[in-house]
């Protein structure tokens, strides 16, 4: 078993373990007196603002081979929850997620993104990643007391609001189907795919380095007959939890594909998207603010 790295006066002893059933040991051992820790761009944010107390013990996750790296693996693409958001701006095979590649590079400088881990910024609960995410149906495999659960990113944001996570869970890695060339439609039969719409948007207090006020992400497919074959919607932003926007999606699944449909959903957006207010911005700033970049960023695509 791995022994600690013991820390001086008031620091934390760091625990580093080689694989995944040292951790599970170790998780199993230190339960409710550590913290894990990846790139701990976020950890340390936390401390110094002092919104968390300094944990007993920490457990580094980089030594563990299965939590780094991007790979194709069948018909998905795996990312370790390790993998620096910098690996994961450049890597070729992210090209086929631009929108998840859009998102890395809008967090924060440079120099959080050599540092920070894509894992922990889907595990802040309010990570920039996460409405792109939503949108790839990305699944999320998790260690837990029972072994390795996998969630769907919607379904784990659903346990933030209901206080069904367990904190003690570590995030292995992140799951995204790759997309083919023809879906099912509406109607359950195949088509081709003749275009795909997608695009990331981020809007913030500043051009750089700030907490965001609304972050969106769209993903649709087109077929033949410039009808939607796919689409899926997502919206969040700021300490706010991204949400999948269903009901706007429904508006546009089906019908035919026309720059006409930015009002319209711009308007759905606004209507449904679940926020919050704060001294930088009101919850109808933010829900009015989504709703207009969604529907701007779908009239540029389909003007086209």
């Amino acid at each position: 078993m791995v022994t600690p790295t013991y820390g001086s006066g008031a620091l934390p002893s760091v625990w580093q373990p080689e694989n995944l059933q040292e951790l599970q040991t170790l998780r199993s051992r230190l339960k409710g007196i550590c913290r894990f820790t990846a790139g701990g761009t976020l950890l340390r944010t936390q401390w110094e603002g002092g919104l968390i107390p300094a944990p007993e013990h920490m457990i580094s996750l980089a030594r563990i081979p299965e939590m780094s790296g991007i790979s194709n693996r069948g018909d998905e693409l795996v990312i370790g929850a390790m993998t620096r958001l910098k690996e994961c701006a450049s890597q070729a095979l992210l090209h086929q997620l631009p929108i998840l590649q859009e998102a890395v590079n809008a967090i924060a400088a440079p120099s959080i993104r050599n540092v920070a881990t894509i894992g922990g910024n889907v595990v802040s609960g309010v990570g920039d990643t996460l409405t792109a995410l939503l949108v790839y149906d990305a699944e999320l495999h998790w260690l837990t007391d029972s072994g390795i659960e996998i969630r769907s990113v919607s379904s784990w944001l659903q346990g933030g609001r209901d206080g069904s996570r367990n904190p003690g869970d570590v995030l292995i890695s992140i799951h995204i189907p790759m997309r083919s060339s023809s879906m099912l439609d509406v109607e359950g039969e195949y088509r081709p795919v003749a275009r795909e719409v997608s695009f990331y948007r981020k809007l913030g207090r500043r051009e750089t380095f700030s907490a965001s006020l609304v972050t969106v992400a769209l993903y649709g497919e087109i077929d033949l007959d410039n009808r939607w074959t796919k689409i899926a919607i997502a919206a969040g932003g700021g300490s706010g939890m991204a949400m999948r926007l269903l009901d706007s999606e429904r508006q546009l699944l089906g019908s035919e594909a026309t720059v006409m449909q930015a009002a319209t959903l711009a308007a759905a957006v606004t209507d449904e998207f679940t926020t919050y207010g704060d001294a930088f911005a009101t919850e109808h700033y933010r829900k009015q603010t989504a709703g207009n970049i969604l529907g701007a960023g779908l009239w540029e695509e389909l003007h086209e």
